[in-house]
């Protein structure tokens, strides 16, 4: 008698299972990535906050002294400068100037920390009068540069100019050096050379060590504007603050600090995002 054949059916495959969609709230849901943003950008005010606090408590009961006046004091100041426009026109003339200053002081400690990190003839000419030069206290040069260019705006764009060079220089210069010598050899063995090389490995390896250099070069160049202001000008907010003083006005004084403190807050942070986009490649360490 035959047997009668049985099929043995192989099971279906089974569909694989869809990934489930993040809960609301989840720690990959939109809701959490904007809390977390919040959250923060929340803690960075904290310690602002806690200088305003300490401030308005310190002068209020005497302790920074009898005429250090509070926060509240001071933005009573600021809100009638603005209302009667005197804040606007001083602090734009303020900004024209380091605008100016900056934009040939940046430029010249770009090009100089190239031409010396890149090509050793260069570094020959230009690293030993450079490192000589920036020995020298910049904001003490105000009298050299009224003898050389008067007392006009081209003495204090000068003094704007000189001081943030060195900065950017120093860092532009070492980044390039710092660069591990294997890297390069790695991209010539695959063809890369010239200003491909310089364009696709040494600029991006150098380009934390820039942009450190950049976060430091403007803020040397504020700190220049508050001293080229302060001599025979009639425009700006360091002149603000030289009227402020004739007239015992120390609340108009702090208003000023106060402007030249969320100045530097504001490049330090425009400085901070051209890093998370330029850097986005790079994995660092992250602090928990």
């Amino acid at each position: 008698m035959t047997q009668p054949v049985l099929s043995v059916r192989a099971p279906a495959p089974a569909e694989p299972a869809e990934p489930p969609e993040p809960r609301q709230g989840g720690p990959g849901s939109p809701v959490a990535r904007v809390a977390g943003v919040i959250a923060s950008r929340g803690r960075r005010l904290v310690g602002l906050a806690a200088i305003l606090v300490i401030w308005q408590v310190g002068a209020s009961r005497g302790w920074l002294g009898a005429n250090t006046p509070p926060p509240t004091r001071v933005w009573s100041a600021a809100a009638e400068l603005i209302s009667t426009g005197e804040l606007q026109h001083h602090l734009g003339a303020s900004l024209v100037r380091v605008a100016k200053g900056l934009a040939i002081g940046l430029t010249a400690g770009l090009v100089l920390g190239l031409m010396a990190g890149l090509v050793r003839l260069f570094e020959d000419l230009i690293d030993a009068p450079i490192q000589a030069l920036r020995m020298l206290p910049h904001l003490a040069l105000v009298p050299v540069f009224i003898i050389w260019f008067g007392i006009g705006e081209t003495a204090k764009v000068a003094l704007i100019t000189i001081g943030p060079i060195f900065p950017l220089y120093i860092n532009v210069f070492h980044g390039i050096k710092g660069l591990d010598e294997r890297l390069i050899e790695s991209a010539r063995s695959c063809g890369v050379h010239g200003l491909a090389l310089i364009r696709r490995v040494i600029l991006p390896g150098a380009l934390p060590q820039i942009l450190v250099g950049l976060r430091q070069a403007l803020g040397i160049g504020w700190l220049s504007l508050v001293v080229a202001e302060q001599t025979a000008t009639t425009s700006g907010i360091g002149f603000l603050v030289t009227d402020a003083k004739e007239f015992l006005r120390t609340d108009v004084v702090f208003v000023v600090l106060a402007v030249y403190a969320l100045l530097g807050l504001a490049t330090d942070l425009l400085v901070r995002a051209l890093e998370r986009y330029a850097l986005a490649w790079r994995r660092g360490y992250t602090a928990k």
